[in-house]
């Protein structure tokens, strides 16, 4: 019995040790402080590591694309200085974690990882203020929205593995619910402007309205017999 507690002791023990030497290089930062970091930085390494047709829609200032998807990822990651900072970002954080993993086994010293992505970066009002229209505007928004019936809004990614899950459910209740309930599906990377408007900091999103007033949301996977029992 002792020998079992000293050895669950122990595992525990390596297990907090080797959990701290895997993320003791990467810190995980809101928004503010991200660009806070950046700021204090001379000449910040800022690695946007989304595909660069988003790269190309909007990006932090001075941010290079190496696009975490891409075959040479490692390779374009060496043409950094890995004793400097390095700061990393995605849409809403899944890519830039695994971006940051991996630089952090390539031997960068110090890896700040941007909390829910560019989405959180909006959310935050970070971003410049621009008068461009990126896919529907407000006003076609809530256009949308003027129907006796109740709308359902989701929110996705083509990149997105839990809006790749739900993808298959939304299209048949898309189908199957037509005559009670109209749903829409918006492509976040294609619709900034409203993504920005409503304030969308991760994804997938579900939106429910009625007569035109918002009377539920859900930020992130959730299945379809739970979605079915708020409609």
């Amino acid at each position: 019995m002792k020998l079992s507690i000293l050895s669950l002791i122990l595992i525990g023990f390596l297990s907090v040790s080797c959990k701290g030497q895997v993320s003791k290089n990467i810190e995980t930062i809101p928004a503010t402080a991200f660009a806070e970091k950046i700021k204090a930085t001379p000449n910040a390494q800022i690695l946007d590591v989304r595909t660069p047709e988003e790269f190309a829609s909007q990006h932090i200032d001075n941010a290079v694309n190496v696009n975490w998807k891409a075959e040479n990822f490692i390779e374009n990651s060496k043409k950094f200085n890995k004793q400097n900072p390095v700061f990393v970002y995605c849409l809403s954080g899944g890519r830039s974690k695994q971006a940051a993993n991996k630089l952090s086994e390539l031997g960068f010293s110090k890896i700040y990882d941007l909390e829910g992505g560019i989405l959180k970066w909006n959310a935050a009002q970070m971003n410049a203020p621009s008068d461009k229209i990126i896919g529907i505007c407000p006003q076609e928004y809530q256009d949308l929205l003027k129907t006796d019936k109740k709308v359902l809004v989701n929110f996705y990614a083509e990149w997105c593995a839990p809006c790749k899950k739900m993808t298959p459910y939304i299209l048949k209740m898309q189908e199957e619910l037509k005559d009670k309930i109209v749903i829409i599906r918006l492509d976040a990377d294609k619709n900034k402007t409203i993504v920005g408007s409503l304030k969308l900091d991760g994804l997938p999103v579900v939106i429910l309205y009625e007569k035109g007033k918002e009377i539920w949301r859900n930020i992130g996977y959730i299945s379809e017999e739970d979605l079915k029992t708020h409609l």
